[in-house]
């Protein structure tokens, strides 16, 4: 299977990636698209089903560009995770012996476990749609319901559905780039209950915006109403400025126990129930006893930052972002939280700079980069730092391997893999692992 979950098969020693296609099914498939020594092809026909093959719980899974593995069996979806972060960090990262690789800890429920959702608005032959994305296509699936966002959009987007039909409100069309409404962004709060709503707009307001409030506040746990404006011709869902229609354009959600704000522009964990299990198996490996100087890069509104800072003395957080630092910033004054400090920029600018201008050092460096991993100059630095301990939480298997052979080459020892499925029904996966200096007394092992 491959790195989106699509089938890989041969046909006469020719390859084929078949999207809902799964080991040890037996298909007839159309060629779609072929390249010298590899191709794509749909499904036409299961001749023999895998024995892992199950039926999607979702009614248009086979065609949605979001949940890719529905229709593979859930704990055989968290063995092949488990097996990817193995392999990745044995042929990528070129370590076979001397650590521990933890069991993969998935969701007892894995459905309506995503706090967040898009949905673009589009309509065709006068017909409105609102839903999801098929995949590789920019074509909307209409739908009310999703099977791994929160139940609750069911009944906001069947109230927003209804307000546009009504009152005859332009949708956006992205070959002319005329219209009003381009997408709606829900965001709800799990351990809270609270709700926010924003309307992303192709111009300055929404008309007859009273009688929509009216309806979306019958919800229970509406907190927040908003447009967003976004005038540009672009892929990109979200322009720079939020309007307030109802109350504040935040929620508030926790962690654990640290509290957060987040607006419509905030980055936010989407899967709350995971979240928590990820950074606390990450402090746990940090192995903070209260007199460490903690860094922790790629830092986002400072979700790791606030979770170390209980245990630390002091924690430095550093995000490309400034939304997402002022956030962080206002994130620890919520929480009464003093030792915890927030740069902005690049972190393999902010941390060579820090180094080489201030001799700044750190005990303990927690990483959390995107999916390309980090860059050598930034690894270079940690390197030149010597922490006892690295912490790195990776989104994807390959780039951590990359990166664990880069620190293991320059004095650093893979101590401990945790994987933890962060999206249930998709090929990504989560990980956690600990990194320990060869010359530290690390009592972590």
């Amino acid at each position: 299977m491959g790195n989106d979950g699509e089938g890989i098969g041969k046909y006469q020693g020719y390859t084929l990636f078949v999207k809902n296609a799964l080991v040890g099914d037996t298909v007839r498939v159309r060629a779609m698209k072929c390249k010298k020594s590899y191709g794509y092809a749909r499904l036409m026909e299961i001749i023999e089903p895998s024995p892992y093959r199950v039926e999607p719980r979702c009614g248009i899974a086979s065609r949605c560009g979001g949940c890719t593995l529905q229709h593979l069996d859930y704990n055989e979806q968290l063995r092949r995770k488990q097996k990817k972060v193995a392999d990745c960090i044995e042929r990528l990262g070129g370590v076979t012996e001397g650590y521990t690789l933890y069991p993969i800890i998935g969701m007892e429920t894995p459905y309506y476990y995503r706090n967040k959702a898009q949905f673009p608005v589009r309509k065709k032959d006068g017909k409105l749609s609102i839903g999801f994305y098929a995949g590789g296509s920019h074509s909307v699936i209409d739908t009310d319901n999703c099977s791994i966002q929160a139940k609750v959009n069911e009944d906001i987007i069947r109230c927003i559905r209804s307000f546009l039909e009504e009152e005859n409100i332009s949708i956006y069309d992205e070959e002319t780039h005329e219209g009003l409404v381009r997408h709606i962004l829900t965001r709800v709060g799990f351990v809270t209950g609270e709700i926010m709503i924003c309307l992303v707009i192709n111009g300055k307001d929404l008309p007859h915006k009273e009688k929509l409030i009216k309806s979306l506040t019958d919800i229970p746990g509406m907190a927040s109403i908003s447009l967003n404006i976004n005038k540009e011709k672009t892929n990109v869902i979200l322009g720079d400025k939020i309007k307030p229609l109802w109350r504040e354009p935040y929620i508030t959600d926790y962690i654990g126990e640290v509290k957060f704000r987040i607006s419509p522009l905030s980055f936010y964990q989407v899967n709350p129930v995971q979240t928590r299990v990820l950074y606390e198996k990450a402090l746990e490996f940090a192995g903070l006893k209260g007199d460490e100087t903690v860094w922790d890069l790629y830092c986002g509104i400072g979700t790791i930052s606030l979770f170390l800072a209980a245990q630390a003395k002091k924690v430095y957080g550093v995000e490309i972002i400034p939304q997402a630092i002022e956030d962080a910033k206002e994130n620890a004054r919520l929480n009464g939280i003093e030792n915890a400090e927030f740069f902005v920029g690049a972190a393999e600018e902010v941390l060579p700079e820090k180094y080489r201008e201030e001799k700044i050092y750190a005990d303990v460096i927690v990483v959390d980069p995107p999916r390309k991993g980090c860059e050598e100059s930034l690894l270079d630095t940690i390197v030149r730092m010597e922490p006892k301990r690295v912490v790195y939480v990776s989104c994807d298997p390959a780039t951590l391997g990359r990166d664990i052979r880069y620190l293991g080459s320059r004095g650093y020892e893979l101590k401990k893999i945790q994987a933890v499925d962060q999206f249930p029904h998709t090929g990504h996966v989560e990980t956690v692992v600990l990194l320990s200096h060869k010359d530290a007394d690390v009592l972590l092992v």
